[in-house]
């Protein structure tokens, strides 16, 4: 049993290292981005250690370049990541106590709460919480920093098509775990409200309005 959690473990690792290297090629495109759209290098450093969380930070900047507030690319984030507060709600195991808890909230993205609630123990899920929040923390701003050199080289950020990797990573990830048709019928349903609505609600509102995919649990067990 001890070797195979050994084993288990060891596979754990090398798939949050992949995970990382993924979002540390993510956040070259955002950190070249930002340069291109006349950000300074902190700007966007910054928000990658302070915030950590690559949709919010995307849309902030994006807001900011496009003539918005401040106030206003702020709020449009914070919407965006109101989602984690659902996400905290399973992860009371995982986050620890004391100051390691607040530490441990500053980590919680998409990826750090996928590996933490779909191993097959909780010593496994805390152990995978932390290696997958601490790695997308150093990184994320890394490549940011990358990004941003290559910025001011690149006439075209966008011809790196790097932004495709990370909702390609979350579905990688999500995908395998959905075994069972009730489970498959949730997420399906919580992905098909926030598409269908992303056209006529303001950024951020589609991700909370497919959490309502969860109710379809409830009819498909009492179906």
């Amino acid at each position: 049993m001890k070797k195979m959690t050994a084993l288990n473990s060891s596979q754990l690792s090398f798939q949050i290292l992949f995970v990382c290297l993924a979002d540390a090629l993510v956040g070259v495109s955002y950190g070249a981005l930002a340069i291109s759209l006349g950000f300074d290098l902190w700007v966007p450093l910054s928000l990658s250690i302070l915030v950590l969380a690559g949709a919010s930070e995307f849309l902030f900047i994006g807001i900011i370049a496009s003539g918005g507030g401040a106030v206003t690319a702020a709020i449009a984030g914070l919407l965006v990541n109101s989602r984690l507060l659902a996400f905290g709600l399973s992860l009371n195991t995982q986050l620890g106590k004391g100051w390691r808890r607040f530490f441990g909230c500053h980590l919680m993205n998409d990826e750090s709460v996928v590996f933490g609630i779909s191993q097959q123990n909780s010593k496994l899920n805390k152990r995978a919480y932390w290696l997958s929040g601490l790695g997308i923390l150093i990184a994320w701003p890394l490549g940011v920093y990358f990004g941003a050199v290559l910025g001011e080289i690149i006439e075209s950020t966008h011809a790196l098509g790097l932004d495709v990797m990370f909702p390609a990573i979350l579905i990688a990830l999500v995908l395998p775990k959905l075994t069972s048709s009730t489970m498959r019928v949730t997420a399906s349903t919580g992905a098909v409200l926030c598409v269908a609505s992303t056209p006529f609600l303001p950024a951020g509102i589609p991700a909370l309005l497919s959490l309502m995919g969860i109710f379809m649990k409830r009819v498909t067990k009492n179906g």
